[in-house]
């Protein structure tokens, strides 16, 4: 449950606060939150960064794939351990340790990577659904 604070900031700080607030529609609060909680989710995690996309701001690797389709294609990784995170490394083109600091993200937060995998698996069923119906139409 939220609970009321207060800061002092600097007005140029606030300026800019309430600029890319309204830049992004969103409250300031709203805003202070996000900025808040994803600093110090990826401050543990350097390497790791929140962006912007089609289906809302998510962590991913800086400069590579977002961690939730790194955990979702290590699921798929045949053998143990270690060495699936070599041979997704390889099949992706990454090195093992940007791997493993993805793989560090996923361990301290599950829910949020869960959340996404489970978005993208719902995606893909509706897809199906709608490749079906218009294969189903063209076949007729």
């Amino acid at each position: 449950m939220a609970r009321p604070t207060s800061f002092r900031l600097p007005g140029a700080l606030l300026d800019r606060l309430s600029d890319e607030a309204a830049a992004r529609g969103m409250s300031v609060t709203a805003l202070v939150a996000t900025v808040l909680d994803e600093g110090l989710k990826t401050s543990p995690f350097p390497g790791i960064v929140y962006r912007d996309g089609p289906t809302g701001r998510r962590a991913g690797l800086a400069g590579g794939p977002d961690v939730w389709e790194i955990v979702r294609d290590l699921k798929h990784v045949q053998g143990p351990g270690e060495q699936r995170v070599q041979a997704l490394a390889q099949q992706i083109g990454l090195p093992a340790q940007r791997i493993r600091l993805a793989l560090a993200f996923y361990a301290a937060f599950p829910e949020e990577i869960e959340e996404r995998i489970a978005a993208d698996e719902r995606a893909a069923a509706r897809l199906r659904v709608l490749i079906d119906q218009r294969n189903r139409l063209l076949a007729t």
